[in-house]
């Protein structure tokens, strides 16, 4: 099992991280020790700066590679919410010195996950989510909003990386990423229902 995190998939997010709208697909991996199904997160000590990136994500229920994007809708069948969690500060530093910054998204329980729900329960073109902390609102998204279709990302990454069952797709974040400290309560809604929820310590 493995985590896929696309990146910049949302255009207000790119341009809230200064960074340019791609023009395919990005993405990064995180390994299954990053995936967190407990309520509780610790603050890891090596960062300063750990922000909150609320994501849908993916379920792979059909192993395949090589997928052609009308039929990437066959290789998943179940949707939920999760967060993926960033050490900015770790993140920018390496991004300065060239680095790779897996250490700043790939880190132990980086990838809380909430519940899932069929696809075929949802409008695929119009689900909303939300991020709230301590009861205020942080992150609204839609799917709508989506640069890339969940439909391009199952058929671009797996032109370079073969899925399989159980694997994990974040598809992005929107706007409003921020820092997390220790004693915010994390809920994460798909629809306005509640998927995830989170105490960060």
């Amino acid at each position: 099992m493995k985590i896929i995190c696309i990146g910049r998939n949302y255009a207000n997010h790119a341009k809230e991280m200064k960074a340019e709208l791609p023009t395919e697909p990005v993405f990064f991996m995180k390994p299954d020790t990053a995936l967190l199904k407990d309520e509780d997160f610790y603050i890891p000590n090596f960062t300063k700066d750990l922000h909150h990136e609320i994501e849908l994500v993916l379920k792979i229920n059909k192993a395949g590679k090589h997928i052609e994007e009308q039929f990437a809708h066959k290789y998943y069948n179940e949707i939920g919410l999760g967060i993926d969690f960033t050490a900015r500060d770790i993140q920018a530093t390496c991004k300065e010195k060239g680095l790779p910054w897996e250490k700043a998204k790939a880190f132990d329980n980086s990838a809380p996950i909430g519940k899932f729900i069929s696809k075929e329960t949802l409008n695929i073109n119009k689900i909303t989510f939300e991020l709230k902390i301590n009861g205020v609102s942080k992150q609204i998204g839609t799917s709508a909003d989506l640069i890339f279709s969940f439909d391009k990302i199952i058929s671009y990454v797996s032109q370079f990386v073969s899925l399989k069952v159980g694997d994990l797709i974040y598809t992005g974040t929107p706007e409003g990423v921020g820092q997390v400290n220790v004693g915010d309560k994390l809920q994460g809604f798909l629809n306005n229902e509640l998927f995830l929820k989170l105490n960060v310590l």
